[in-house]
């Protein structure tokens, strides 16, 4: 809570702004993937609390070790005033009887600073938030994981990786806002290209290949894990002889979503080396090239043995978003006009 309060104050320092002779605050504050709960104390404290604590924390899927979805700060809400109303996710519980019928979900960006994202949970009695939540598992949390990958997206257009960027488009004609600690190249192939931070701590690769698109049963899970083997197996050796990277057919699932309007393949799961002690999560979009008939896969991987892999992997899944192929308009403008069609 200390912590928290006193990034809190830099981040308010930081962001204040002068505007016809008042103070207004120009970004929300906080840590990435951490919200605030205003809720009353005694519903807090009982089993209505229980189920939102146990719906926020619920682990984040395809990890190898249990990781938290969200960290949580609770107030009351007669201490929910000053800095606190500048934080990034907030999520206010409000229970009356009087006022609400049933449960709904309000959501509200930039309601007291830009970059905010706040979501009204309402309800007549604790008991039917118990019930919502059991019957909609993980809806706050996607809610606020959609919000903080617009926030890293926006990030990666301001800062990125060159180097990235300048090979998948003389390669690929696509592009892709990569981190820009992502300066390590290990593979000119055209059909395939890998990135790296090459950290010791953290580490974050990405794999970029493609293949012609022939089939519409390519886009299976089946099909897609057997063509992402054969890729790695070559792609990605491991620090003994004969061992290569795989994927771990027990923890891997396939997901049908849309990127720009499109069909988008995802692929999430866990990846291991043959032959090595080395594993982790891994996310791959796949999508479908129609203009030059081909399917481009973009992937990312973490490594990070013994510590949390969340963010890193986060952090990648909000750079595959960022990919654009040749024939789609790649600006800023776009992706806010794709966003606003799907709040619509």
């Amino acid at each position: 809570m200390k912590s928290l309060i006193f990034t809190m104050l830099m981040s308010f320092l930081l962001g204040l702004c002068a505007c016809d002779s008042a103070f207004t605050v120009s970004r929300a504050t906080g840590i990435a993937y951490e919200v605030i709960v205003v809720m009353d104390k005694i519903a807090w404290d009982g089993t209505t609390g229980t189920a939102v604590k146990e719906e926020l924390t619920s682990p984040v899927p395809y990890l190898p070790q249990s990781e938290s979805s969200m960290r949580i700060t609770y107030v009351r809400p007669d201490q929910f005033d000053g800095m606190m109303k500048y934080v990034r996710n907030v999520l206010i519980v409000n229970i009356d009887k009087n006022i609400y019928t049933k449960v709904s979900l309000l959501k509200e960006t930039d309601k007291w600073a830009k970059g905010q994202a706040v979501i009204y949970l309402n309800a007549p009695d604790g008991e039917s938030i118990e019930t919502f939540l059991a019957d909609n598992q993980r809806v706050l949390v996607e809610q606020y994981t959609k919000e903080e990958m617009k926030r890293a997206r926006d990030l990666l257009h301001e800062k990125y990786s060159s180097v990235v960027m300048e090979k998948v488009k003389n390669k690929l004609g696509i592009t892709l806002y990569a981190p820009e600690d992502m300066t390590a190249s290990s593979n000119d192939s055209i059909d395939c290209l890998w990135f790296s931070n090459n950290a010791v701590k953290g580490r974050m690769d990405l794999i970029i290949y493609s293949f012609p698109f022939t089939d519409p049963n390519t886009f299976t899970l089946e099909y897609l894990v057997d063509k992402r083997d054969s890729v790695v197996k070559y792609t990605i050796p491991g620090s003994f002889p004969g061992s290569y990277m795989s994927t771990e057919k027990r923890v891997v699932d396939y997901f049908a979503s849309t990127l720009q309007g499109k069909y988008c393949g995802i692929v999430r799961g866990l990846w291991r080396m043959e032959g090595d002690m080395m594993g982790g999560p891994f996310v791959s979009y796949a999508r479908v090239d129609e203009k030059n008939k081909r399917v481009i896969v973009t992937e990312g991987f973490v490594y990070e043995p013994a510590k949390e892999k969340k963010n890193y992997i986060r952090r990648l899944e909000a750079t595959l978003q960022t990919m654009r192929l040749p024939d789609e308009q790649d600006s800023k403008q776009a992706e806010i006009a794709e966003e606003e069609k799907k709040n619509e």
